[in-house]
């Protein structure tokens, strides 16, 4: 960390301490899970200094510390994107904030556009792996104490947990690769088939960046994407940022759910 995250961090923990379990990202139309937190203090990025803001409609910019689960977490209520002009220096700034508040384990959700053709609108995929077509790294000049060079960004571990519980609590989840693209505008026809050709289950905007940094911190990740909207060439049809809201929405509580008993048993 260098002097900046340092600054945000000492006012973070004058404000909510420190010894934090788990950190949670929630992305597009995802932040109904607040509502399972017990509270004990939310703080505005534009209040944390050096912090990013969020430009993104739906995207609340707080930073949420309590419980859940019986856990103490730390959730950023609304993130950060490369196509708002962000580095990805900027876009990992509180993961590295969140790692020195002693996280374990980063549990990251997202909206994303389904590629696989056995995928619909408002199933959940558990990420198994990613593709990077940001054509950059937030790894490059890293600011973080390395853990070492991580294989695996996405736990194993984490993986089967979410399998489990999935199944335990009749949840459907699809398992699959998310394959990451500047944005911000929606793919075009030709660029959905060259994604599902280069190997995506699902496209999106977000969540690699996190990733990338959380696992080199040493950070075990879980990566949870809604799909809420069908990226097949043949049968595409255009969604409004209103149209991806509202899939995220109906798929909510399914995630909340799966979130939930995740944390507890971390």
């Amino acid at each position: 960390m260098n002097f900046r995250h340092t600054e945000a961090l000492d006012y973070i923990k004058k404000i909510a301490g420190d010894k934090y379990d788990v950190g949670i990202i929630l992305g597009t139309g995802l932040g109904g899970l607040v509502k399972e937190i017990k509270i004990k203090h939310a703080i505005p990025y534009s209040d944390i200094p050096n912090f990013p803001v969020s430009t993104v409609e739906s995207h609340s910019g707080k930073l949420i510390f309590g419980e859940l689960s019986g856990k103490k977490i730390v959730a950023m209520q609304g993130r950060f994107h490369y196509y708002e002009g962000y580095s990805h220096a900027d876009v990992v700034f509180p993961v590295l904030v969140l790692h020195a508040l002693g996280i374990k384990s980063l549990l990251v959700s997202n909206a994303c556009g389904g590629l696989n053709p056995t995928f619909r609108r408002t199933d959940l995929m558990i990420i198994s792996g990613h593709i990077n077509m940001h054509h950059t790294s937030p790894l490059i000049n890293f600011q973080g104490k390395s853990a070492g060079r991580a294989q695996n960004f996405y736990s194993k571990k984490l993986i089967k947990l979410a399998e489990d519980i999935a199944l335990e609590n009749g949840i459907d989840v699809q398992k699959g690769v998310y394959l990451v693209v500047q944005g911000p505008n929606l793919e075009t026809v030709a660029e959905y088939r060259m994604t599902r050709k280069l190997g995506g289950d699902v496209v999106g905007m977000s969540t690699v960046p996190e990733v990338l940094a959380a696992s080199e911190l040493g950070v075990e990740c879980l990566g949870l994407s809604i799909i809420t909207d069908e990226g097949f060439p043949d049968t595409l049809k255009v969604a409004s940022h209103h149209e991806i809201v509202e899939a995220a929405n109906l798929a909510e509580p399914k995630l909340t759910l799966l979130t939930k008993k995740l944390v507890e048993r971390l």
